[in-house]
């Protein structure tokens, strides 16, 4: 994705929902809201046939208002999906038969709402997602370090952006050479790991692992501007060494610990270990 592009997973009645905010607007996972409607197994399907169907009863216009857009998969690297923004995604959701559309077309104008206000107040969007990752149940000095953590990587991809990484493609490849110099893994093995399909890695590490994640990060974005880099081999050079940072801090870690870094947890498995405990 490039710099004004910024995906998000939301949540409908505990569900995931992906949106990207493109041109001034989100816009939303198609195939998401259909599994949301639907509960069906093969959302895809239902949607292909759905877009036939509305096709045939003279809605042909909404293929000119459907998006391709990228969202980032378990294995780190982006992929194509429908997407439609708030008024194409209401004129789909009528169309399909389910007691969820009224709840979710108001959750739909809440969430359009709520980015105006948040492109007036960004500390808006900050608040939210504390909130959000409180009623998770995250602790206070973890959801610091996530914050944190968040404020770095803007930081960082807005140099990308200005210093000529242009694609999704591009970003991942950063991304993961940033990962792989910290952890020896990338994006996808690391999920791998943890035991993760299409969650946010950084919602599942420890605080260590976050902290690294930022150190990472945070080298990168000064390399950049000490070298005044531009270009993707540039740029791709000092992930590289960015990386490199973070990873010889995480084997002198390793070290003084006798334990690696890297950990298998993840957030729902300590969840799901708190919730027996307390049976």
């Amino acid at each position: 994705m490039d710099g004004n592009e910024s995906t998000r997973v939301a949540f409908f009645q505990g569900k995931h929902i992906r949106k990207i905010f493109h041109d001034g607007e989100w816009w939303f996972s198609v195939v998401d809201i259909v599994e949301v409607l639907t509960g069906s197994s093969i959302p895809k399907r239902y949607w292909s046939d759905l877009k036939r169907k509305l096709g045939k009863e003279g809605y042909a216009e909404l293929y000119e208002k459907i998006v391709q857009l990228k969202f980032v998969a378990s294995d780190g690297k982006f992929y194509a999906t429908d997407c439609a923004n708030t008024e194409t995604m209401f004129r789909i959701i009528q169309s399909i038969p389910s007691p969820k559309v009224e709840p979710l077309k108001r959750w739909l104008a809440k969430v359009a709402k709520e980015r105006i206000d948040e492109i007036e107040n960004p500390e808006l969007s900050m608040e939210r997602m504390q909130d959000l990752y409180e009623k998770k149940g995250y602790s206070k000095e973890w959801i610091d370090k996530r914050m944190r953590g968040i404020a770095v990587r803007q930081d960082l991809t807005g140099e990308w952006k200005n210093r000529g990484a242009r694609t999704s493609y591009e970003y991942a490849i950063l991304t993961n050479e940033i990962m792989a110099g910290t952890f020896d893994l990338n994006v996808e093995e690391y999920m791998n790991v943890k035991g993760l399909k299409r969650e946010n890695l950084r919602d599942h590490m420890n605080d260590i692992e976050l902290i690294l994640t930022m150190l990472g990060e945070a080298t990168t974005t000064k390399l950049h501007r000490d070298r005044d880099s531009f270009g993707f081999g540039p740029l791709k050079k000092d992930a590289q060494d960015g990386g490199a940072v973070a990873g010889r801090t995480r084997k002198d870690i390793e070290e003084q610990s006798g334990k690696p870094v890297v950990s298998a947890a993840n957030f729902k498995g300590l969840t799901e270990k708190k919730r027996k405990g307390l049976k």
